[in-house]
């Protein structure tokens, strides 16, 4: 039964895939879009509106999208083979991925909010999966941080009303300069930061990392992250030139700038590749507040597949070692692995931006048009920094995992024996090479001439390899050194604990409401309330009831004449 439903999932979803694949190309070749309406109710006169929008950026992006899902399903029936609840595993990614599909086809707010609450919902279901105190408390973190941004897309639902429909593509260009389309810009820019993970939300990203592995590959590279990404791209005529894109280019570079440095800090596996995730969206999110919104989406597409690949990767390195993600326990594994240990090297090369892969067709196109940019100094220092970091902590990990000596165990066997993970990543191993060159023919129809100064043309160039020489050197440090940065604790904690954004967004956020909590329970509930409440009545009738017993059963005169007085009080009211 397992099997079967990991097969045909598969396939149904390769189908799709492809199909959506040629439907793009046809769409991009004769240009064109495609609506399809249907009408649930009309309030007010603001009609509720199915709407499915199929242009060639939602047809490539869904065709990506299924491909990629497709593979991890495949990749799935062998790593979560010991899972009882296998069905039930791909029945919700199956779920996450139709949420996406809502996301990526809706031109109309209210079916937006359809997929952009059901991929929050289900990443929940997804990274409380394995169900312990780790997979809860980054589940809920998950979740709550998500909710800042389902309430600002609420919002501005609500705030559409005053323009007769949800259908925000038809406003656009007309509303750019209106100050109500300002306020809906602020607060779908609000929506996709929380979902994108940019700063101060980061700290849910690498802490959804408790999801199952092929989760990850799904989440980091096509599906929940880069909803924001995405939503951007549709609204970025909203904001482009105003001073939301640059609000948004700054936290963006910071997010990217921060996420390199943390990584380099990081010995677990996943949280590495989260935090690289991390940094290329804040890569596409400055790309698009500067108004480059078809290269942030080549820059998604690429990065999908070599995100998505490495992920796979690494969960076939813990698979094999026994469930252990510590880099520091790895080593020599290019001799053990030798396929897996092939495939994560590609990816690893092709996030670097090494030539001709997939990610240097938009990397370097990027960082170019950057330095082409009328942008800020800071900016541009912080740009190249992130680029060298990037390269830095890459061949960190390589150097870690790959070569020198294995350092787990003498009596385990580590091997290349899980063909089914195999052939999985095998399917994105050829799009990781060829993809870039492909999409850059699709998307980049027509060459243009990028002309720079000798040095800042090889900006990129020496950076990288600045980068490469220092990961390199980190991969050097022995316990023995006399390492002078280390030894400034807090500077360290602070680098690698991202800025303390985990530490504000749990410890901090919780302490103040959880201690007001206390102390108006102590104070009211069980203060003030008690003691004019029900201790007050008890004691009260605790008293009276002593005193009449004390009457009754001391005094025979005294309840005489009292029950006398009682029955002729009686008679009194009955004469009346």
């Amino acid at each position: 039964m397992s099997v079967s439903i990991c097969l045909i999932s598969f396939f149904v979803l390769l189908f799709f895939s492809l199909l959506n694949f040629i439907s793009g190309l046809y769409f991009v070749i004769n240009d064109l879009v495609i609506f399809i309406e249907w009408e649930i109710l009309s309030l007010n006169t603001s009609p509720v509106v199915m709407t499915i929008l199929l242009d060639w950026m939602s047809l490539i992006f869904m065709s990506f999208v299924l491909f990629i899902s497709s593979m991890v399903i495949y990749y799935s029936d062998d790593y979560m083979s010991g899972d009882e609840n296998l069905g039930r595993f791909i029945i919700l990614v199956l779920m996450f991925v139709l949420s996406m599909m809502f996301l990526i086809i809706s031109p109309n707010l209210i079916s937006i909010l359809l997929g952009w609450d059901g991929l929050g919902l289900v990443s929940y279901c997804l990274v409380i999966y394995y169900q312990n105190v780790k997979s809860y408390n980054a589940g809920m973190i998950t979740a709550l941080t998500n909710r800042v941004g389902d309430v600002a897309l609420l919002l501005s639902i609500a705030w559409m009303l005053n323009y007769g429909s949800w259908n925000y593509i038809y406003y656009l260009e007309f509303m750019s300069g209106d100050y109500q389309m300002t306020i809906i810009a602020w607060l779908v820019v609000l929506a996709a930061m929380t979902k994108s993970a940019q700063i101060p939300f980061s700290s849910w990203l690498p802490a959804a990392m408790a999801a199952p592995t092929p989760v990850s590959a799904l989440v980091h590279s096509s599906t929940l992250v880069t909803a924001g990404v995405y939503l951007l791209i549709r609204f970025n005529l909203l904001f482009i030139n105003t001073y939301l894109s640059k609000l948004l280019l700054l936290f963006s570079v910071l997010t990217m700038f921060m996420a390199g440095l943390g990584a380099n800090y990081e010995f677990d596996l996943k949280k590495i590749i989260a935090l690289s995730t991390l940094s290329q969206l804040g890569l596409m999110m400055s790309v698009l507040s500067m108004g480059y919104a078809y290269l942030a989406f080549f820059h998604l597409l690429t990065h999908a597949l070599f995100k998505a690949l490495l992920f796979m990767c690494a969960g076939s390195v813990i698979h094999s070692m026994k469930n252990t993600q510590d880099i520091r326990f790895m080593g020599g594994l290019i001799n053990m692995l030798p396929l897996t240990c092939t495939c994560f090297n590609v990816a690893n090369l092709a996030l670097c931006g090494m030539p001709f892969l997939a990610g240097f067709y938009s990397k370097d196109l990027i960082l170019e048009l950057i330095s082409m940019s009328n942008i800020n100094f800071l900016i541009y220092v912080l740009y190249f920094l992130s680029t060298g970091l990037t390269v830095c902590y890459s061949l960190r990990l390589t150097y870690y995992t790959l070569t020198g000596i294995f350092n787990f165990s003498s009596t385990s066997s580590v091997t290349d024996c899980y063909w089914i993970m195999l052939k999985g990543m095998l399917g994105l191993l050829f799009l990781a090479i060829m993809g870039g060159s492909m999409l850059s023919w699709l998307i980049i129809p027509s060459p243009a001439m990028i002309c720079l100064p000798f040095y800042m043309k090889y900006m990129t160039l020496t950076v990288s390899l600045l980068g490469g020489l220092l990961g390199y050197e980190i991969f050097q440090f022995k316990i023995s050194w006399n390492m002078n940065f280390i030894k400034n604790y807090y500077l360290t904690n602070f680098l690698g604990n991202m800025w303390y954004m985990p530490t504000i967004s749990t410890s901090y956020t919780n302490y103040g409401p959880l201690k007001l909590g206390y102390q108006f329970i102590k104070s009211v509930d069980q203060g003030w309330n008690e003691y004019f409440g029900a201790q007050s009545i008890y004691m009260f009738t605790h008293i009276f009831s002593k005193m009449n017993t004390l009457m009754q059963f001391n005094n025979f005169k005294i309840y005489l004449v009292m029950f006398t007085s009682w029955i002729g009080l009686m008679f009194l009211l009955m004469l009346y």
